[in-house]
């Protein structure tokens, strides 16, 4: 494709004539001309300038299953298939929509565009092209661990240790499913399983982070509620995609196992202490209405404590709630 090939010449940021382009992919001024125009329509910012050619603001690493591999430590690369598509609806759809891997093995796809990206409760994820990074994680349980509920848990350790690995140092835990930094959102985890009765489990999960938001980009993520935050303010650019999923996937593959292994008390600690709402006054939204109460962590199967009344407290599921704090804090 075209327009694939450009994305991954432009991709350095630097300034490239369309003669040279066209040459370099054996196609005509036109075609580059036409793909240019249709990178633009999917959300790729393009400078143009009648003298030098095209070029990205800044560099925007086209996405490489090779270079994400070159980067895997050994134990990742001998469990981990590593996939990258142009374009899907969502990684997530695709890889549910597959075999599941072996027990221990595991299918990673990494989409450029992702048309149809899905957060919980039927959300939207918004994901610009160039702005983000949308994988996925496919894997089979067999049998179904005990502390499966707790997964989503798990996986934001492991991407927040990740992040934290190329100097994201502010990025906190918002139960169950989200990474925040400032209380806004940078990021977001969806698990989605198949299984039957006392069998083996197919699980999916999906991981969503914004890179490097613009003012239109933060306008359209603030109209699905929430306050979007990216990993630029961080030190994290868009130069480093290919970096990012490959410790991305060092992180999850080997918690995976972990928790495969010994449940999700290893993690626990580590969850509790990037608590972002501990402590906090929020708002509990499920299909019983809102209620308001304090945020008192999660118990140790990774549920959380929501506190109704002063020494009154309910244990909530995950997959049944989403959380809003308020601006006041609680003592």
């Amino acid at each position: 494709m075209t327009s694939t090939e450009i994305f991954s010449v432009l991709s350095d940021g630097e300034w490239h004539s369309g003669e040279a382009i066209a040459g370099r992919l054996a196609v005509t001024r036109s075609a580059v001309w036409k793909s240019i125009e249709q990178l633009r329509e999917l959300g790729l910012h393009i400078e143009a300038h009648t003298n030098r050619g095209y070029r990205l603001p800044a560099p925007c690493a086209a996405l490489s299953a090779k270079a994400i591999e070159s980067e895997l430590n050994a134990f990742a690369a001998s469990r981990a298939h590593i996939e990258v598509c142009w374009q899907l609806e969502s990684t997530n759809s695709e890889l549910l929509g597959r075999e599941a891997p072996s027990a221990g093995e595991y299918t990673v796809l990494l989409a450029e565009n992702q048309l149809g990206g899905r957060g919980r409760r039927g959300r939207v994820w918004q994901a610009r092209l160039g702005a983000s990074l949308c994988l996925s994680l496919a894997t089979r349980f067999e049998p179904l661990p005990r502390d499966m509920p707790s997964l989503t848990l798990v996986v934001g350790v492991c991407v927040r240790a990740a992040l934290q690995s190329l100097g994201a140092e502010d990025v906190r835990l918002k139960w169950p499913n989200d990474l925040l930094i400032d209380d806004k959102k940078v990021g977001g985890i969806l698990v989605e399983l198949r299984a039957e009765a006392g069998g083996p489990a197919h699980v999916v999960i999906g991981i969503g982070l914004n890179l490097k938001l613009d003012a239109d980009d933060r306008e359209r993520i603030r109209n699905t509620g929430n306050e979007p935050a990216d990993l630029a303010s961080q030190g994290i650019t868009t130069a480093a995609r290919n970096t990012l999923a490959a410790v991305l996937i060092n992180e999850c593959v080997s918690g995976l196992e972990l928790f495969r292994d010994a449940g999700f008390a290893p993690f626990f600690p580590t969850w509790s202490a990037a608590d972002s709402l501990r402590d906090r006054a929020v708002t509990l939204i499920d299909g019983q209405g809102q209620r308001t109460g304090i945020a008192r962590g999660i118990d140790e199967s990774g549920a959380l404590r929501f506190e109704i009344a002063p020494g009154r407290e309910e244990v909530i599921l995950a997959g049944e709630l989403s959380l809003r704090p308020k601006s006041s804090a609680a003592t």
